[in-house]
């Protein structure tokens, strides 16, 4: 295997193990322009890593998706410190009327914010096409975390606090 597809492999694997942590967390903070400002707001989504696209459901009337309309460019973080994984992607996000999309995503989760159900004249999938993307993926154990600043300090140098990746 030549340099070159061992990078290919290696960075399949960081996106393959970014959208596992993407489908672990699925709550994230999005943010979008508003104006001249940023705002952010929770989210959970359906990841598609195939497709490299995150879907969310959203009221097309919402403040988001007026923002999305005027400006594209997104970012959703998301975090889990019990296990020390975050992650970050930005991209370019859509909205979408596709029932059979809907279809495939809705559960009961849903349907409590919609409860006119898939029917609702309000409802739109929220598409981003990811673009970019960044993860870290710590040790869990507080005892390993510990351990590894209080070695770092002794050897003088920056602890070796998990895996980080840009993709």
């Amino acid at each position: 295997m030549n340099a070159e597809s061992g990078d290919t492999v290696a960075r399949g694997q960081a996106w393959e193990k970014l959208w596992a942590l993407v489908k672990d967390i699925r709550t994230g903070m999005m943010t979008t322009v508003d104006g001249q400002s940023l705002r952010s707001r929770p989210m959970t989504g359906h990841a598609a890593p195939k497709e490299g696209e995150i879907w969310f459901f959203t009221r097309s009337s919402s403040h988001k998706a007026g923002e999305i309309e005027a400006s594209r460019e997104v970012n959703v973080a998301y975090a889990d410190p019990k296990l020390q994984s975050f992650v970050s992607v930005s991209g370019r996000a859509r909205l979408v009327y596709d029932r059979v999309k809907v279809d495939e995503l809705w559960n009961p989760f849903v349907s409590a914010w919609f409860p006119e159900g898939k029917d609702d004249p309000d409802l739109a999938l929220l598409c981003i096409d990811v673009e970019q993307a960044e993860y870290w993926d710590g040790p869990a154990s507080k005892m390993i975390q510990l351990w590894r600043l209080v070695e770092a300090k002794a050897g003088h140098h920056e602890p070796d606090m998990g895996e980080n990746q840009k993709l």
